[in-house]
């Protein structure tokens, strides 16, 4: 006879109910077909596993040995039982791509989606980076593609992987006409007086961030509109009621002229986060790459962005 992991449970049974009136109770059995059973895992190891008398089923000597092992080969193919639910259970479910409403979470589903025919891609995109971060640690998504700021960085802890994409420059979005729009670039300063539109607080440092490297320049920020779409703002800074620091990618055309500020004072950085015990782990330097192409096809398409990273010596 082999021994099997149902022989290894019946022992370990045994020894923890003390008894093999009550470990036959327990395993569903009758007392002397457990009896019989034991009596054959007794044979196969060359002794006996338990001394049998009034005060019940003690281990002996090569019963602890048998025991000590029995549990740790239980134990392992326990963790690998639940090991294959899990990522079975992952595999029949869709991908949770979380995103900013920018540059990048969308090239990336559409990329991923592409990359991984037989898995289904669902995006779910949000303003603030601190709410995708949340949603990452409460295992509401898998990965994420998001941004911080300098001073303001993210820290992910030891259960999630991460990588920057790339560092962009903030720019100004300015309208046609403007006295600066004919600017190589602006300084950050000569935007004191300039009535502002900016988007809220997103919980990753902007618009705290904004307002620091301003008061570095020596002034507060005249911020006179608070909205959180791109398309009223684009609006504002078109009908010539505000500027806009906005990113270097943000499009310009139909009224918006968008110019480098002197120096960079301002970065962001775009990350892709990725859950240790998810789906996407084993991907996640193809999911980094992916996240790059993404950006760079949106990046390609806006040539003021193109022509300061020429000057600069830089490339998307």
């Amino acid at each position: 006879m082999e021994l099997e992991l149902r022989h290894l449970r019946a022992v370990c049974v045994i020894a923890d109910t003390g008894s093999i009136t009550k470990a036959a109770a327990a395993l569903g059995v009758s007392q002397p077909a457990l009896t019989a059973l034991l009596q054959r895992v007794e044979r196969e190891l060359g002794g006996q596993v338990f001394v049998r008398g009034r005060q019940g089923a003690r281990p002996t000597p090569l019963g602890q040995y048998v025991l000590v092992r029995a549990r740790s080969m239980l134990m392992a193919m326990d963790d690998l039982r639940r090991g294959a639910a899990y990522q079975t259970r992952r595999e029949s479910e869709p991908i949770r791509l979380g995103g900013l409403a920018g540059p990048v979470s969308v090239g990336l589903a559409d990329r991923l989606g592409a990359r991984l025919p037989a898995a289904e891609v669902r995006l779910h995109a949000e303003y603030s980076p601190r709410l995708l971060w949340e949603l990452l640690l409460a295992d509401r998504l898998d990965a994420a593609a998001t941004v911080d700021y300098p001073g303001f960085e993210l820290r992910p802890p030891p259960n999630l992987l991460w990588d920057v994409i790339v560092r962009e420059p903030v720019f100004v979005a300015l309208w046609e006409g403007h006295p600066y729009a004919e600017r190589d670039e602006v300084e950050l300063a000569d935007l004191a007086a300039e009535p502002m539109a900016m988007t809220p607080v997103d919980g990753a440092g902007w618009p705290d961030c904004w307002h620091l490297a301003c008061e570095q320049a020596g002034f507060t920020p005249r911020v006179l509109y608070t909205i959180s779409d791109a398309v009223p703002i684009r609006e504002m800074v078109a009908t010539r009621r505000a500027v806009s620091p906005c990113q270097a990618v943000f499009p310009a055309g139909d009224g918006v002229v968008v110019r480098p500020l002197a120096g960079s004072p301002i970065t962001l950085r775009h990350l892709v986060i990725c859950r240790r015990d998810g789906p996407l782990a084993e991907r996640f330097d193809d999911l980094v790459q992916l996240a790059r192409e993404a950006y760079r096809a949106y990046a390609a398409r806006r040539p003021e962005y193109l022509r300061w990273l020429a000057r600069h010596g830089r490339e998307v």
